[in-house]
């Protein structure tokens, strides 16, 4: 029993050693994504993810324990368009830090966030240097306490998204990317999908939707019937994890083959797709309006097409091939 006992011991602090080990390892950013020219916003921008998801660790880690009692009515919910559209204190909080941290390095930087923005009208891009950021994405996730939520943060210049930093606290999942440098998770390059395996069809695809707020009935039914359109033609299986901006990071490291929104009025906003959109792009994916002219006339991608962070609905996938079929398939076109 002492030799179980000792052993045991061992493996504890083995365990510790190496989760100190990755933490230290995760927040190290690449020096290929240094050699830019927005270096210092990159790191500001890790900083800030890093600081915003700090915050978020003591409900996700005491969620359902004794120390967790009636936590989520501590969390200070305050709703937005219907009871499942909402924001936290921590949302708040983490909004409040992440803009005060930008103003006191770029004072004359554009900021666009989730909670100040609320229910009114996003701001329009200009050519001014613009921070697009969620404070929480996955606030639902995150109040019930699962560990799918994260801090996004994108940087446009110019009219366009050029930095993008994903932070999820709880599975200590850094995701950065900077256009034409590469996308990495935790300091190591990822890909959407291995050049040596099969070539991905829809019909052996983990598709992901997310049905958000939509509750009308017309728009439950065309949320339900893509679906039901999508397993009917065949696919590997389907996933809904609550988190628009790790849904794309899913897809840019090959744990989702293809994800979309829109079909009814559950399209997301600038702040889901900022950030999520440059780490899936510089990992190989094909991101485009489900809905617009980024296809021809007989649906094949337009290459030289380029997505709107605007638009009211999206597609993104490993592939062409599959972001052509699954399109396809969702809006019904013969």
């Amino acid at each position: 029993m002492a030799a179980l006992a000792a052993t045991s011991t061992i493996i504890y602090l083995a365990t510790r050693k190496s989760k100190k080990q990755d933490q230290l390892s995760y927040t190290n950013i690449p020096t290929a994504l240094l050699s830019g020219p927005h270096s210092v916003e990159l790191k500001l921008a890790v900083q800030l993810a890093l600081e915003a998801g700090s915050n978020m660790n003591h409900h996700l880690d005491t969620k359902g324990t004794k120390e967790g009692e009636n936590s989520e009515e501590k969390l200070g919910i305050n709703t937005k368009q219907n009871d499942s559209d909402f924001a936290t204190e921590i949302d708040i909080l983490n909004e409040k830090l992440i803009i005060e941290g930008i103003k006191n390095v770029f004072p004359h930087h554009n900021i666009i966030g989730e909670e100040s923005t609320g229910t009114g009208e996003v701001d329009p891009l200009t050519d001014k240097p613009t921070w697009i950021i969620d404070p929480i994405d996955g606030t639902t996730n995150f109040a019930s306490g699962c560990c799918l939520t994260c801090v996004s943060m994108g940087l446009c210049v110019g009219g366009r998204p050029i930095i993008g930093v994903a932070f999820a606290p709880k599975t200590q999942e850094l995701y950065l990317a900077v256009d034409g440098l590469g996308a990495y998770r935790n300091g190591e390059r990822i890909h959407s999908t291995d050049n040596g395996s099969q070539k991905k069809t829809l019909k052996n695809s983990v598709v992901c939707f997310e049905f958000g707020y939509a509750r009308s009935e017309e728009g439950v039914n065309n949320m339900v019937d893509a679906v039901r359109r999508i397993l009917k033609h065949g696919c590997r299986s389907t996933r809904s994890y609550g988190s628009g901006v790790l849904d794309l990071c899913y897809v840019a490291s090959g744990r989702l083959d293809v994800v979309y929104t829109g079909i009814a009025e559950e399209g997301w906003k600038p702040w889901d797709y900022c950030a999520a959109m440059v780490i899936a792009e510089e990992a190989g994916c094909i991101i485009r309006a489900l809905k617009s002219g980024d296809f021809d006339k007989d649906g094949k991608v337009l290459p030289d097409s380029r997505f709107d962070i605007y638009s009211k609905n999206m597609i993104c996938g490993v592939n062409d091939t599959v972001v052509e079929e699954c399109r396809k398939v969702v809006l019904d076109i013969q």
